[in-house]
């Protein structure tokens, strides 16, 4: 060892300029950690640049039962989404015994898919309009019911409960349905009860009691309606959800009673002309046309049947009364890109429920 002072340069090595070297004994493992990030990529890339529908042929969307990605997400269809190269019989957090060697092919999934949509949605996309009226086959059926309930009117009030409870049941069922819940048959049962109630109550209390007999069952049944809700263990939004579709259709189912409390001769044309409207409305005429049709036909009727009831001419005004609110409840039930059963309950009960109020007033101001 010397005392003598370094005589080299101190620029033999400068940190700033020499390019760093790695120690040798880590270099199997920065390879294959490098190897394994491009994979990484690679399947990163993969995924985020293709959709599911995209990935699969069509009909293989439902392929995996209950498969589901490890963030929870479900593909559209409700039934889940596998990786695009698993195969059969495994799933993402689980699968045929061998997942942490199965697993090791597969980069992580993305949620760069296409988020679920409605029908109404989808048809808004599509330029298709999202309503879809009902046609001549729950037309048909309303024609024919609204003839029953006219022609039960001119028999007696006890005659007249049968088409009317088949009307009130139909109305509960289809306002369900039209909110999209079902199966709700709590819901159902209760509107259904309401307006049974409702009918015994207008056979006790009498026509001349008739507004104070509706109107108490239906304070009542809101009431009712409110104490079950408040016992539901559901969420509060679904509670709330479904504490408004059952008093919507309690009220009327209820307000259908309306045809037991009105005049018989207001019954027997405000219901034929209702018939005539809805057979008028489906036929195949543009909108406009199809509803200034719908309403001339129902004060055509309202005059022809109200000529043998004793209504006169006064039948046209009421006629087209119950047309307009018929033609209200058509609508309704046309609503939101509807399904084939919504149109053969709603759509064939709501244009006669929804003329009931206008048959009892009117009914008894030309009476």
């Amino acid at each position: 060892m010397t005392d003598q002072p370094y005589e080299g340069s101190y620029d033999a090595y400068d940190p700033y300029q020499q390019p760093y070297q790695p120690y040798q004994g880590y270099q199997g493992y920065d390879e294959a950690h490098a190897a394994q990030a491009q994979q990484y990529q690679q399947y990163t890339q993969q995924w985020q640049g293709q959709t599911w529908e995209a990935a699969q042929p069509q009909g293989a969307q439902q392929g995996y039962p209950g498969a589901v990605v490890d963030h929870g997400y479900e593909a559209p269809g409700g039934d889940g989404l596998a990786h695009p190269s698993r195969p059969s019989g495994t799933t993402a957090q689980g699968g045929d015994g061998g997942d942490s060697e199965a697993d090791s092919d597969y980069g992580p999934a993305t949620l760069a898919g296409n988020s679920r949509i409605t029908d109404a949605q989808r048809a808004r996309e599509e330029g298709r309009s999202p309503i879809i009226e009902p046609g001549m086959q729950p037309a048909g059926l309303t024609a024919l019911l609204g003839l029953l309930v006219s022609g039960a009117a001119a028999i007696n009030s006890y005659a007249l409960l049968v088409p009317l409870i088949a009307l009130q049941a139909v109305t509960a069922a289809g306002w369900f349905r039209l909110n999209g819940m079902w199966p709700a048959r709590q819901g159902i049962a209760l509107a259904f009860l309401g307006a049974l109630a409702a009918d015994v109550a207008l056979l006790v209390a009498g026509r001349e009691n008739a507004p104070a007999a509706i109107l108490g069952t239906l304070g009542v049944w809101v009431l009712l309606s409110l104490v079950l809700q408040l016992r539901s263990h559901a969420d509060p939004d679904e509670r709330m959800y479904g504490l408004m579709a059952t008093v919507a259709s309690a009220a009327l189912s209820i307000v259908a009673a309306g045809y037991l409390a009105a005049e018989p001769d207001a019954v027997t044309v405000g219901a034929a002309a209702v018939a005539v409207a809805v057979l008028a409305r489906a036929l195949p005429l543009p909108t406009p046309a199809s509803i200034v049709v719908s309403l001339l036909a129902a004060a055509g009727a309202g005059i022809a049947v109200g000529g043998m009831t004793g209504l006169g001419a006064k039948g046209a005004l009421l006629g087209a009364g119950a047309a307009a609110c018929a033609l209200i409840g058509h609508r309704v039930a046309s609503y939101d890109y509807p399904s084939r059963f919504v149109h053969f309950t709603a759509g064939v009960a709501l244009p006669l429920t929804a003329a009931a109020p206008v048959v009892f007033m009117l009914g008894r101001a030309l009476a």
